[in-house]
């Protein structure tokens, strides 16, 4: 792999028949750039956790994936409302998704935890009344 590789998708608001495609496109194509599979998994779990937080909280956003022969770097962002408390919502256990959502399977308040636990870097961004935007990268190496 000589030059970086960028999937781009949108991830629709309120659809949890579709939240999970991104992160399962973008596992079957690490996999066919010959990624090894630990960084493979670790990246797909990330990314599905933040794919999950995006159609749950923030009404749907977008994801940007570049993978270079080191890194695989994933880019969300949102225009949802905003976290106004991020250390609280990095606290595992801690949720805002509504009983519906929960009553579904959702929800567990693992998402942003899972994504730095799984991740070499984690940084988030946001603002009430904006939107959020997270960067988060897996090493290759």
């Amino acid at each position: 792999m000589d030059n970086a590789i960028c999937m781009e998708y949108v991830v629709p608001g309120d659809d949890f028949t579709r939240a999970g495609e991104a992160s399962a496109n973008m596992k079957q194509s690490l996999k066919r750039l010959g990624v090894p599979a630990a960084a493979v998994r670790r990246a797909a779990i990330a990314l599905y956790e933040g794919e999950i937080n995006l159609a749950i909280h923030a009404g749907g956003g977008r994801i940007r994936v570049e993978v270079t022969p080191d890194t695989i770097a994933m880019h969300l962002e949102d225009d949802g409302p905003g976290i106004a408390d991020i250390p609280l919502a990095m606290s595992e256990g801690y949720t805002t998704a509504p009983a519906e959502v929960r009553s579904l399977g959702f929800g567990a308040g693992m998402g942003l935890p899972n994504m730095k636990k799984y991740t070499d870097t984690f940084e988030i961004q946001s603002t009430v009344g904006v939107g959020t935007t997270i960067d988060m990268s897996v090493s290759i190496a």
